[in-house]
């Protein structure tokens, strides 16, 4: 069983839980450093390890005029006040010319699900020798994903993390098959899940998606309670002035109460 190390931090089905925690997309500054900063104390409470999470570009929105993102030079500069509070980071690429340009600023290279069978993306990234986060495709069986990891060891990279985010289910519906999530455990590596993206109903408002915010608890004690490595969730101080993905990210107010309750239960499990 794999075990991926960043300094103190160690990813590991069997290791304590991480969080992989934060925004869906940056909108400012000061609202990462709020969010990033009330995500360190509830972790340091916990005993847990955070990898802050958040996007630069949102490269896949349902519609043209929805809201992309700071783009990378204001992302990398605000990745760059971020690493002043001793934070990991995490996020996610769609071009392999972004790749170089976040190389000092990030600690983990995020696949998209849409874009996980790209060999050549893949490739840029396995070669920067940075852990990676592949997103399961929604339209993957999980025995696929064994492809995935053959391709980065082809590579030449084994710091190789599969992140589950929910299967399609026939039109604008996500579910999470827990066997499956079982099933990718079995190829040694560390499993992240997706609580936020698994509670996405796509499409769910026409030209963006819908979400059951109100259910990431109820799905991460699902997750959780198969022993993973990360659990992945994104907050925002008011889900309903988000301005991606609002719907199924947890408000920053109730997000301890969770990350508390996973934390206690993946000590359990792991006892």
């Amino acid at each position: 069983m794999t075990t991926i190390t960043i300094d103190d931090v160690q990813i590991g089905n069997d290791e304590k839980i991480v969080f992989f925690a934060g925004l869906n997309v940056l909108e400012s500054s000061e609202q990462a450093i709020e969010v990033a900063l009330k995500l360190k104390q509830i972790s340091e409470n916990t005993g847990n390890h955070l990898v802050f999470k958040a996007s630069f570009d949102k490269a896949n929105r349902s519609s043209v005029d929805s809201f992309r993102g700071p783009g990378i030079e204001k992302g990398i500069e605000i990745f760059k006040e971020l690493k002043k509070h001793d934070l990991k980071i995490i996020t996610d690429v769609h071009e392999i010319n972004q790749i170089p340009l976040l190389n000092d600023v990030i600690d983990i290279i995020q696949i998209p699900a849409f874009l996980c069978r790209q060999t050549d993306l893949i490739q840029a990234a396995c070669e920067t020798g940075k852990p990676i986060n592949i997103k399961k495709g929604q339209f993957l069986a999980p025995d696929q994903m064994m492809n995935i990891i053959e391709k980065c060891k082809k590579f030449g990279n084994e710091k190789v993390m599969l992140c589950e985010r929910g299967t399609s289910f026939g039109y604008n519906n996500l579910v999470v098959d827990m066997l499956g999530v079982s099933l990718m455990k079995k190829m040694g590596r560390p499993i992240v899940f997706d609580v936020t993206h698994s509670l996405q109903i796509p499409g769910g408002q026409g030209n963006s998606a819908s979400g059951r915010s109100e259910q990431a608890l109820d799905l991460a004690f699902s997750g959780v309670s198969l022993g993973l490595a990360a659990l992945f969730i994104e907050t925002h101080p008011s889900p309903e002035n988000a301005k991606c993905d609002g719907p199924s990210a947890t408000k920053l107010d109730e997000i301890e109460l969770i990350l508390n309750k996973v934390s206690a239960l993946d000590t359990f499990i792991k006892s």
